[in-house]
């Protein structure tokens, strides 16, 4: 299925389009350039990457911090800061048919997260690494999870969020209950509220994620595009302040 020119320029740029737009209330920064506050996610953005956009995004963050970029065709960083890290990712949509995983077991609840479930969310997301989770990412958009015995052991939610367009992001399960597609079905789940919201669900896995990229496609999503998480250090002001 093909998407329509705006949905294909909102997905080439997301975190923008969620910091002007249903994030725009977490924002930091003027016209020319935003972030996250610290304690939601590290993404920064820029309606155009040019050499006034990295001016921009440069003064934001101010010497010794980094911008951190999440969109195609980032390039070589300018002069003035320093590489820190480039990783590499697919962009999946999910803009055709679904078809839903079994899962293995025992029937599962799956319940919504919240501010109370926050120390479990952060224990969860640093035992799996599913990307970077703070104190505050909960609040971008709904979090679900699944528990046994009480623990949770499982979760998935949204992350960059605009007005037509919804990623799903931190989806983890803990080592002991693995190969049961309880990932999958939260996935499952995250891409059925946002298209019931009738917006766009859509994930970013890394290229080198190779067990994963299948997985996604048998739910429906397809690969989009490349898409590059980079991360470049401001040098620090001289002596002098310069």
């Amino acid at each position: 299925m093909s998407l329509d020119e705006r949905t294909e320029r909102v997905l080439d740029n997301m975190a923008w389009h969620a910091l002007t737009g249903p994030h725009a209330r977490f924002a930091e920064g003027d016209g020319h350039a935003l972030r996250y506050r610290r304690s939601m996610a590290v993404f920064c953005a820029t309606e155009r990457l040019d050499v006034s956009g990295w001016s921009a995004l440069t003064d934001l963050v101010g010497p010794g911090r980094a911008v951190v970029l999440f969109q195609p065709d980032i390039g070589p960083v300018p002069e003035g800061l320093d590489e820190l890290f480039r990783t590499s990712t697919w962009q999946m949509v999910a803009d055709g048919p679904m078809s839903a995983r079994p899962v293995r077991g025992d029937s599962v609840e799956i319940v919504e997260l919240g501010a109370e479930d926050v120390d479990e969310m952060l224990a969860l997301t640093t035992l799996t690494e599913p990307g970077p989770f703070f104190d505050e990412t909960y609040r971008l958009g709904t979090y679900l999870g699944i528990r046994e015995g009480g623990r949770l052991v499982a979760m998935a939610g949204e992350r960059l969020r605009t007005e037509t367009v919804a990623e799903i992001s931190a989806v983890c399960t803990h080592p002991d209950v693995r190969r049961r597609g309880l990932g999958g079905l939260l996935t499952m789940a995250m891409a059925d509220a946002i298209r019931d919201r009738g917006q766009l669900a859509m994930l970013h896995v890394a290229t080198t994620n190779a067990p994963a990229i299948p997985l996604y496609e048998a739910l429906g999503f397809r690969i989009r595009r490349h898409v590059e998480a980079v991360a470049a250090r401001v040098h620090a002001a001289d002596r002098s302040g310069k």
